[in-house]
């Protein structure tokens, strides 16, 4: 072995940094002794395959090869590390193909930084050193076919110890795709990243593969839990302009609450009172962020576990709201003064037949009236009223706020809270962008009615997602004056707002309704307000007036939330303790969750919307 120490060297270095890094920078929930020495052998099958092509080689190539492959791996877990710490989250493959996004991300990239960083790279630049001095470990000796051979066969055994104790751990491991902490604690972030090829490539496949029968097994599944809408509030809003509000990163724990006793959402708060108001709504996002609500809320389709379907399946044919809208009359508009092509957003809303996209070029951007990831939701919301009174009756919009984003900058001029005192930046600036936006929607629905569009109109506002993310908890338990923050309080805090606000009809009788619902319900609700008939549609959602509906909703990650209960992460909560219970009170939810989210995942994998959408057409 002394003759290859040099490429045991590399490979016993980055093993102890990839199992370091497990257990500082991710939060990876470790139950028994047999996980953590999961845990701590999953990167050695990989290191030691990936390292093992050294001895085929001469000594200059060898040398170089190690350098070089200890940079890439040590940048790939670096990478993670760095996506981590946003979206508490490890990166896919689909997520790697988004680079129209990166240009736009400078900030954030460089909010998330931190000085210690340099210890990722500080065993490349040992190596890099070794190599450059000759010093002696790195002196070359052929590997014999001996060594080799037994070199692999121990590695390849290695592998089938890793997956066989993780199986013993986790049946069934390979089919959990939608759970990656789960994979990456049993196979180890780099065989993590080689399964997920694995599963880009088998859903390329997929869409060549599918037909009309998957299709229809699933609309069967939808019409037998298909729930009849309220026939009180069927058609209230027929006819009426749609306006949806998208609140960039707004949790539901800010609304009538206060930062240093200052109120954070006004007119929020007031709004509500006139308003249908949800409290127990769940955004159900994945990687996609804002676009996955923008899935969610117009297909009332699941997104997927990996990646974004704005940028993977862009292409697909859907069914979605403005498309449907198009056969009542309705001409359909996006605003957002972004660049037209973050997160694929040009392509995609042609797939949904939106008519219009006003984006950046449509705006008077300048360094006055902009900050943080570009023009501030006030001028925003001003040029876009100017927009939208142009535009043909009876219209479906929706707008996309910007300033409450990550990282949450704000000049002071346009603070109107203080900032909150705790460890996290993050959460101490997230209060006055939340105000900031609160604002700008209180002069959006003025600017409404000074122009004669707020009357005859249904304004629809939800968060997208979350602002504030888990590696924060401590913090955030701080301010919700909590000891610490369980996998229970993660899950309540991904409750957003979604309101609901008919003029002249909410402002009458407003109602703040307990459903456990989700933004996968937006869908066939609006229509059903709006007096269209969804029997037949291919949707997973359910109208939240119903009164069949079921207190139900799924989270991306394979978490659920019923009236009484909370899974995740393996575990079931009583939802009125938080306080783990026994797992049988969950199992009657667990198959409906999984098969739907199975279901929705075939869907966009196969498109097979495009057998819906032709059956469609030749019944007309």
């Amino acid at each position: 072995m002394k003759n290859y120490r040099f490429v045991l060297l590399a490979v016993l270095l980055l093993w102890l940094k990839t199992y370091l890094v497990y257990k500082n920078s991710f939060d990876i929930k470790i139950e028994s002794w047999k996980q953590e020495f999961i845990l701590f052998i999953s990167p050695l099958t990989f290191l030691l395959f990936v390292f093992g092509f050294a001895l085929f080689m001469s000594e200059k190539r060898r040398n170089r090869y190690i350098v070089i492959a200890s940079f890439i791996i040590s940048f790939i877990l670096y990478a993670n590390v760095m996506f981590y710490r946003f979206f508490s989250d490890f990166i896919t493959i689909p997520v790697l193909f988004q680079t129209s996004n990166m240009g736009d991300l400078g900030n954030s990239i460089f909010e998330l930084m931190r000085f210690s960083d340099v210890f990722f790279f500080l065993d490349v630049i040992l190596l890099g050193w070794m190599v450059r001095k000759k010093v002696s470990l790195t002196h070359y000796v052929p590997a014999t076919k001996r060594f080799c051979l037994a070199y692999f066969v121990t590695t390849l055994a290695l592998g089938f110890v890793n997956l066989g104790l993780a199986e013993t751990e986790r049946p069934q491991l390979l089919t959990r795709t939608f759970d990656r902490e789960m994979l990456i604690k049993n196979l180890g972030i780099y065989n993590y990243h080689v399964y997920d090829i694995i599963l880009q490539s088998r859903s390329k496949a997929q869409r060549a593969l599918a037909d009309s029968s998957e299709l229809a097994d699933i609309q069967n599944y939808i019409n037998a839990n298909e729930k009849e809408p309220n026939e009180q509030l069927f058609g209230i809003a027929k006819g009426r302009n749609v306006i949806i509000v998208s609140m960039e990163s707004l949790q539901s724990f800010v609304i009538n609450n206060t930062v240093e006793g200052q109120e954070i959402t006004p007119f929020l708060n007031e709004f509500i009172k006139q308003s249908y108001y949800f409290d127990q709504f769940y955004h159900q996002t994945g990687q996609g962020k804002t676009s996955d609500a923008e899935f969610l809320i117009e297909n009332s389709l699941y997104p997927l576990g990996r990646g974004a379907v704005f940028f993977t399946h862009a292409t697909n044919e859907y069914n979605a709201t403005p498309e449907i809208l198009k056969n009542y009359g309705y001409y359909s508009a996006v605003f957002h003064a972004n660049n037209k092509s973050f997160w694929n957003r040009d392509v995609m809303y042609q797939s949904m037949k939106y008519d219009r996209f006003f984006s950046m070029t449509d705006y008077d951007i300048t360094e006055e009236n902009s900050v943080g990831w570009g023009l501030k939701d006030i001028p925003f919301f001003e040029q876009s009223v100017q927009h939208l009174k142009t535009l043909p009756q009876p219209f479906y919009t929706k707008f996309i706020t910007l300033t409450n984003h990550f990282p949450f900058e704000l000049g002071e001029e346009d603070k109107m809270v203080p900032e909150y005192t705790s460890n996290s930046r993050t959460l101490n600036r997230y209060f006055p962008t939340v105000r900031y936006m609160d604002e700008a929607l209180k002069v959006f629905i003025e600017r409404l009615k000074e122009e004669g569009l707020y009357e005859n109109s249904i304004i629809i506002m939800y968060g997208d997602h979350y602002g504030i993310s888990e590696n924060h908890n401590r913090a955030m338990a701080q301010y919700l004056g909590k000891d610490e923050i369980t996998p229970f309080d993660q899950v309540q805090l991904q409750r957003v707002p979604f309101i609901i606000h008919i003029p002249g009809v909410t402002d009458k009788q407003p109602k703040v309704i307990s459903k456990v619902s989700g933004q996968i319900d937006v869908k066939p609700t609006l229509l059903h307000l709006l007096g269209i008939d969804t029997s037949n549609q291919i949707h997973f959602g359910a109208d939240l007036f119903s009164k069949d509906k079921l207190d139900f909703v799924v989270l991306r990650d394979g978490s659920f939330v019923t009236k009484d209960y909370v899974y995740t992460k393996n575990t079931c909560y009583d939802k009125k303790t938080g306080m783990e219970i026994d797992a049988s009170h969950c199992e009657p939810y667990m198959e409906k969750a999984r098969q739907e989210l199975e279901y929705s995942d075939k869907i966009v994998y196969g498109d097979l919307l495009r057998f819906y959408n032709r059956q469609q057409e030749n019944r007309q």
